[in-house]
């Protein structure tokens, strides 16, 4: 079989056909803005099924439930805070993080 090199096309191809040709493609290419940081369906399904398979391999691994739900608790609150952090809920970050501070002085 050989390898021969494929032909290259006359003119150079545009590097983005999005419906906007006014608009500058960006780094991620012809997504909208933003769509890549939306966290859809899809990724709560994927988180879903990882914290599921992660329990069960822990439990079946011989860990003690009571720490395999500190565990997962623990994953689950640093993965809402970084993604209250990254969609910029500063505002909601400020409110958890003052409420935990007051819960944990007693007040």
């Amino acid at each position: 079989m050989s390898h021969a090199p494929l032909p290259r096309p006359a003119s150079p191809t545009p590097a983005c056909a999005c419906p906007s040709a006014a608009a500058p493609p960006t780094a991620r290419g012809c997504e909208p803005d933003g769509a890549a940081g939306r966290f859809g369906p899809t990724h709560a399904l994927i988180l879903l099924i990882a914290f599921l398979g992660l329990g069960c391999s822990l439990f079946l691994a011989g860990t003690e439930l009571q720490t395999v739900f500190a565990l997962l608790g623990g994953c689950g609150t640093i993965g809402a805070a970084t993604l209250t952090a990254a969609g910029g809920g500063r505002r909601l970050m400020a409110v958890l993080i003052e409420t935990a501070v007051r819960s944990g002085a007693g007040r």
